[in-house]
């Protein structure tokens, strides 16, 4: 069996998180994590949110470890990994697939190229349902100003792994949200100056 990832960031947010999900997705039924990554919010997560179905997705390379979660932790709300790149067409036929009423995603906008960050939101403005809700963790710049040293630094060594990776504007995510009919409900401060952003969409 593969040997499970594990990040420790995903063990110290996991709980911060849960408190406002809980709220969030209360009367969800289809919840799309987008970049699952090591498996280990989904796991925590669906336990939490036994009313909505959690589905997982990631990259291939992502897959394995994902699943090893999952076979560790079941949870018969959980799904196993999607295919997704936000790049290409997202793997949901509105014929077959059930309805997505929520999307999660964390700490994944920073990591993407700006390119994929308005792909993700294309995505998210397709395929979300009317009144569905959508929740971003991560770390964010806001008027252009770091909330932190620890986020300069941490933005220094994002570039230096990949140049188009950066943390993202408070205000140019908002507006690509709002292109695709969202509005932000709540913007929350989290733990090691991060943020939960909760968007819904319009009718």
């Amino acid at each position: 069996m593969t040997s499970l990832p594990y990040s420790q960031s995903c063990e110290n947010n996991k709980a911060a998180i849960a408190a406002i999900l809980e709220d969030a997705f209360s009367q969800s039924t289809h919840v799309l994590e987008v970049g699952s990554g090591t498996g280990q919010h989904a796991v925590h997560f669906a336990k939490l949110l036994p009313h909505a179905i959690w589905q997982t997705s990631d990259q291939l390379e992502y897959h394995a470890g994902i699943n090893a979660w999952l076979t560790k932790s079941p949870s018969s709300n959980l799904r196993q990994p999607w295919l997704l790149d936000v790049l290409k067409p997202w793997p949901i036929d509105p014929a077959t697939t059930p309805l997505i009423d929520s999307i999660f995603s964390a700490n994944t906008l920073h990591i993407m190229s700006k390119e994929m960050v308005s792909a993700f939101f294309n995505g998210v403005g397709k395929h979300l349902s009317a009144q569905g809700q959508l929740c971003i963790y991560g770390p964010f710049n806001y008027q252009g100003q770091y909330s932190s040293d620890s986020n300069r630094n941490f933005d220094g060594w994002l570039a230096a792994q990949n140049p188009q990776s950066a943390i993202r504007d408070f205000e140019w995510i908002t507006a690509l949200a709002a292109e695709q009919n969202l509005s932000l409900i709540a913007d929350f401060s989290m733990p090691a100056n991060n943020r939960l952003l909760h968007f819904e969409k319009n009718r």
